[in-house]
């Protein structure tokens, strides 16, 4: 029993020291992207994305990158594009823009993992829109897909009036916006970022490496590229396994990649977060369940194809990355770096927070309702908070 707490108490330490490394990233890439999101005009790239050329495909792209990186929130906004008569290649490069190109989630991967698996994320964004298109363009199903966009169209809200944004970014009222849009954010995924955070400190903690060695095959005597294919294949399945979004899984892709997985695994699990359930079932209630899985199986075949020609790639010119930083080195507490960046970004996330509240004041207190935030993500972001505290109140007592 007292190994078992113990291992409690280090699991909730983990995560914790997951979380106070990220920190400052994730105030740093929400208010980034909040300034976009108000300053940048959309409504007329809107209209130019009816048919799928490449130029559309790429003003899809930046779109996605400019936008948040929520994985409930990147399906909520391709569904606004596809009723507006987005073509769904145009709709699948936005979801897999907004949650693989976003400044955060960079910010995130250099953090836990390094610079070769930024370069890979953003290289394997560009890819996974090409290979979607390819698929998409080939296997077309017209009717299901003209079904989907009637259906997706049923409850749709008003389109966004377009700004001059010279005038907005000069007034008090654009930047209290910011504020607003960077509060909105954390609401929408913070349930996921203590969920991911607090799964990845206590399987960094609990799951042995037999474990992982036996899912991803890393002490079978077996040909490299066979181990590749494996891991490319099943890593989504673990990450839909996990329930956890774009933001929540970098922490456990990190705990992977020190227990050997390989790099086309660890690629492949980072992307898999667009079809993990509740995202695959959000995605039914927006088109149909028929149409939600046609998406999936593309975005899977996608994400399986493009680890691969990453670790491929990789291989050819010698970048492949041994492992990502060690777990005890990304939870370490000091007075370094960290520490200064999270005091600073703490005063920026209260002024933005003070900037929401007088947003509030002027145009009232808004409820917004999230698909996907239904009581199972309420009642797990709950269980992992309870874990974290009882967690950290058995640390404290280790060290009287």
């Amino acid at each position: 029993m007292e190994r078992v707490l113990s291992l409690a108490a280090e699991g909730a330490f983990t995560a914790l020291g997951f979380f106070w490394k990220a920190v400052w990233a994730f105030v740093l890439g929400y208010f980034i992207s909040a300034m976009i999101r108000v300053f940048v005009p959309k409504k007329r790239l809107v209209e130019k994305l009816g048919r799928a050329t490449p130029k559309s495909i790429a003003l899809s792209t930046a779109f996605g990158a400019a936008s948040s990186s929520c994985s409930f929130a990147a399906l909520a906004a391709a569904r606004s594009l596809v009723v507006k008569g987005a073509h769904f290649i145009v709709a699948v490069a936005f979801m897999f823009a907004s949650t693989n190109l976003v400044i955060e989630l960079g910010v995130l991967i250099v953090i836990f993992l390094g610079w070769p698996f930024l370069l890979a994320e953003l290289l394997g964004g560009v890819l996974l829109i090409a290979i979607s298109a390819a698929i998409i363009h080939l296997t077309y199903p017209t009717s299901l897909l003209d079904a989907a966009r009637e259906r997706a169209a049923e409850g749709a809200g008003a389109e966004e009036e377009d700004f001059d944004w010279r005038e907005r970014i000069r007034s008090r009222e654009g930047w209290q916006m910011v504020g607003h849009h960077f509060v909105m954010d954390w609401q929408m995924v913070y349930k996921e970022i203590v969920i991911g955070f607090t799964v990845a400190g206590f399987v960094a903690t609990l799951v042995p490496k037999t474990w992982w060695a036996t899912v991803f095959m890393t002490d079978v005597d077996a040909p490299g590229w066979l181990v590749a294919v494996e891991n490319a294949l099943v890593a989504p399945f673990v990450a839909a396994a996990t329930f956890i979004g774009s933001m929540g899984n970098i922490p456990l892709a990190t705990v992977l990649s020190t227990q050997g997985v390989m790099f086309a695994g660890i690629m492949a699990f980072i992307y898999a977060d667009l079809v993990v359930p509740p995202l695959v079932s959000v995605n039914a209630k927006y088109y149909g369940w028929r149409a939600a899985l046609y998406i999936a199986a593309v975005m899977y075949v996608s994400m399986v194809a493009t680890s691969l020609l990453l670790s491929g790639g990789y291989h050819l010119v010698g970048w492949v990355p041994d492992s990502g930083k060690a777990v005890e080195d990304v939870v370490r507490f000091a007075f370094d770096y960290t520490f200064w960046l999270n005091v600073a970004f703490a005063v920026v996330a209260a002024g933005l927070v003070h900037l929401h509240r007088r947003h509030q004041r002027a145009h009232g207190a808004m409820e917004h309702d999230m698909d996907g935030d239904g009581p199972l993500k309420t009642a797990s972001a709950g269980i992992a908070v309870v874990l974290l505290v009882g967690g950290l109140v058995l640390r404290a007592v280790e060290t009287l």
